[in-house]
């Protein structure tokens, strides 16, 4: 069998008929290439062109307010029920979102052995501090600063406790010695600001409009992760050239853009031996001189849903201008949980898969065992 090569010489020939556009015209007063290139160059270096933006006065206002807001005892308060006082609560917080909190049964003396000992989380080295570091995955632990934020790490230092297994875990593996006592004497602290705040919540809400949903929930009260407490370490050279307004801004900013880190209903401050205490919202500023032992409350954006806006979410800080180093002030976030309440109703309760199927069962042996005894009569 011949094979058919092809060869150049038998390859049949193809003729392509092929143009080039013509040339497009170019108008005679029409300015060269190079020209061009620099007139576009010029444009769009204009264009882009990104603005320095600056906040307006009324993002963050700069007169502060001095005045200081009432002082309120607990016992009166919680126990005899004074209307009167109920009303300046109600009042206060409507107004500045905040009071303070006299009498309520917490000890200085276990305030002072919590804070010293928090002192010494700070203590542990930046390198040891990676499996500690707060996440979107785990809402405890110390705050890393993002790129562009190493100013504010310079100002001041955060730590996240909560009572978690794993947390107590990890930091008793890199601080072995000092977090099981830390831990003990927060876990008392934490127990007594629960209790405070459960006689509290009640009470400021009481005058206040409730939202409910279709179902009867309230609205935003309560979540899963129940009481956090943000310790923070306040630098001393922070009081220099007014550098805590800056930290005070970069919070409201955060808070602004970021929404709350941590939702919650009111924020109980451990803020003894502070110099001042800054309340910052959207309406305004304030600034007053916390009273020896008082716990400094603040209105959260639950406490802001739950009244239908009557009271508004706050932020609050404590501001040291003391001679010490180091200075320490607490935060407990509170969050009740599982206090989602229902208006209760007379809909029947669904029967689940699990129980239809244990039901069949016990029918299919009972019918069983009932014709046995019938074959035996």
């Amino acid at each position: 069998m011949r094979s058919l090569t092809l060869t150049p010489q038998t390859m049949p020939e193809t003729s392509v008929n092929f143009r080039a556009p013509p040339p497009s015209p170019v108008a005679s007063g029409r300015r060269s290439t190079v020209t061009n290139n620099e007139f576009l160059t010029e444009f769009l270096e204009t264009s882009l062109r990104v603005p320095d933006l600056v906040l307006p006065d009324k993002i963050f206002p700069k007169q502060i307010h001095h005045e200081t807001p009432p002082k309120v005892d607990f016992v009166s308060l919680c126990f005899h029920k004074d209307e009167d006082l109920i009303d300046v609560v109600s009042e206060s917080i409507a107004r500045f979102g905040c009071f303070q909190l006299l009498n309520h049964g917490i000890s200085q003396q276990l305030m002072a052995a919590a804070v010293e000992a928090a002192g010494g989380i700070f203590l542990v080295l930046p390198g040891k501090r990676d499996a500690v570091t707060r996440s979107p995955e785990k809402l405890w632990g110390f705050e890393e600063y993002r790129e562009g934020e190493e100013e504010r790490s310079e100002l001041n230092e955060e730590f996240i406790w909560r009572k978690d297994e794993e947390l107590k875990l990890k930091m008793e593996g890199i601080w072995p010695i000092g977090y099981p006592n830390f831990s003990k004497k927060m876990e008392t602290l934490h127990s007594r600001v629960e209790k405070v705040a459960d006689k509290i919540l009640p009470i400021i809400l009481k005058n206040a409009p409730k939202k409910l949903t279709s179902n009867g929930d309230i609205i935003g009260h309560g979540n899963e992760v129940g009481t956090l407490c943000c310790i923070y370490k306040h630098r001393q050279d922070i009081n220099r050239n007014n550098q805590w307004v800056d930290s005070l801004k970069y919070d409201v900013i955060r808070m602004l853009i970021r929404g709350t880190d941590y939702s919650h209903s009111l924020c109980l401050h451990v803020c003894d031996g502070s110099s001042e205490f800054h309340v910052y919202s959207k309406k305004s500023w304030l600034s007053f001189c916390p009273e020896q032992g008082a716990l400094v409350i603040t209105a959260g954006d639950q406490i802001q849903v739950l009244s239908g806006g009557h009271y508004k979410d706050v932020i609050g800080k404590a501001i040291f201008k003391g001679e010490r180093e180091d200075n320490i002030s607490m935060a407990f976030l509170y969050s009740p949980q599982n206090t989602k309440r229902k208006i209760q109703t007379n809909t029947e309760r669904p029967i689940s898969l699990s129980q239809q199927a244990i039901l069949a069962v016990i029918l299919n042996l009972m019918y069983h065992v009932l014709i046995f005894v019938l074959k035996k009569v």
